[in-house]
């Protein structure tokens, strides 16, 4: 509301609040495209924390990623690293999971020349790497993490913890 010495009455005003959260994985590659054959630009990447939705929640992400003309459309050469927070499937306790991917992808200029994966170059020039590194990275996740290869895992009496020491149950000889 607002009242000033110009209005006797309270004015109402609606701001709309635009999410302003950019994605910091799209890249504008448009003036690559008028470049000569050959030429290529590489884009670093480092962010202590990125969230790729719904639910892929990575830490230390970093890496580059390749972008060259050719004939074709624009080539795609990425490495990324990162870590991600998962549960051990033995003692349930949370560990830090190293993540790796290396890919390469043609973002053609026209249907004529697309590849496998159907990319072609937008019409804005801006090329989103989300749903590639997400799908990638998704791919590295292990099935069965585990927080160390010799995980114990737990008691399948009681739950304890046979990483932090034994129990009861683990102490009986079986058979008595």
């Amino acid at each position: 509301m607002c009242y000033s010495v110009f209005c006797n009455y309270p004015i109402i005003v609606k701001v709309n609040i635009v999410n302003q959260s950019r994605n910091l994985l799209r890249l504008n590659v448009g003036f690559i495209i008028s470049q000569p054959i050959g030429y290529s630009r590489d884009f670093n990447f480092d962010y202590p924390h990125l969230v790729l939705p719904p639910d892929l929640n990575l830490d230390n992400f970093s890496g580059f990623a390749r972008i060259g003309r050719t004939q074709q459309g624009l080539v795609l050469l990425a490495k990324f690293t990162c870590t991600m927070k998962m549960e051990c499937v033995r003692c349930l306790n949370e560990t830090v999971v190293p993540l790796q991917t290396e890919f390469n992808e043609l973002y053609a200029f026209s249907t004529r020349s697309v590849s496998e994966s159907g990319l072609i170059v937008p019409d804005d020039g801006h090329i989103d790497l989300e749903p590639l590194i997400r799908e990638y990275l998704t791919l590295e996740v292990p099935i069965q993490p585990l927080c160390k290869p010799e995980c114990k895992g737990l008691c399948v009496e009681c739950g304890e913890n046979l990483n932090d020491g034994t129990c009861e149950h683990q102490t009986k000889q079986p058979g008595i």
